[in-house]
């Protein structure tokens, strides 16, 4: 599990296909912390740890993933900068919202403008994914926790405040990128249970 609270901005160093894509991610984190098998959000994808160096570790990403998060739009390329989050872990504090790193489906960034001292981002949601996504509730975005400011159709729109643009790679995005959404669970399962009852309520009839 992740909190959606960005701790480092990684580069990809290098990328290698065999079978499934390997990446080697350079990174600040201290890797004398980080064991073999821990689990690492990537641009909000939960990816294992499979080898680490003094500055670096490496992952494989399998066909399904790629196919169902933004990498299938050739975001992972030599030199792209990418959100990293470490597992949470028991007692870290919960400054964002429970994410699980299992990426939903894939947004694009249709409108940027500037409201004050943020970014307002307004983005196209899939249609099966839409119901999920309400006024004041969180997604993950890119692994970046984030609260939903408005839902219009398939369309929904956040603020970005400097400070995460600084620390996260929003500082670099613009009008057509694709980025990983994740779905407050929450959400996942309110919409579930309201199913339920109305499926329950018209065979009561």
């Amino acid at each position: 599990m992740f909190t959606g609270i960005v701790t480092d901005i990684g580069k990809i160093v290098e990328l290698e296909k065999r079978g499934d894509l390997r990446a080697r991610i350079e990174t600040n984190y201290d890797m004398s912390t980080v064991a073999i098998g821990a689990s690492m959000a990537c641009d909000g994808i939960c990816l294992t740890v499979i080898k680490t160096g003094s500055n670096y570790f490496d992952v494989e990403i399998s066909a399904e993933s790629v196919e169902k998060t933004h990498i299938k739009f050739d975001t992972w390329i030599i030199g792209a900068s990418l959100n990293l989050e470490r597992a949470l872990k028991v007692g870290d504090e919960l400054g964002g919202h429970l994410v699980s790193g299992h990426v939903d489906g894939v947004v694009e960034i249709i409108d940027m403008k500037e409201e004050g001292d943020s970014t307002r981002y307004v983005f196209s949601a899939p249609s099966d994914l839409q119901k999920f996504i309400a006024p004041k509730g969180s997604v993950a975005l890119n692994g970046t926790s984030l609260t939903v400011n408005e839902v219009h159709s398939s369309n929904f729109g956040v603020n970005i405040i400097p400070h995460t643009k600084e620390v996260t790679t929003w500082g670099f995005s613009k009008i057509g990128d694709h980025l990983n959404l994740e779905i407050d669970t929450l959400a996942r399962y309110v919409a579930r249970l309201n199913e339920v009852n109305t499926a329950s309520n018209y065979s009561a009839l």
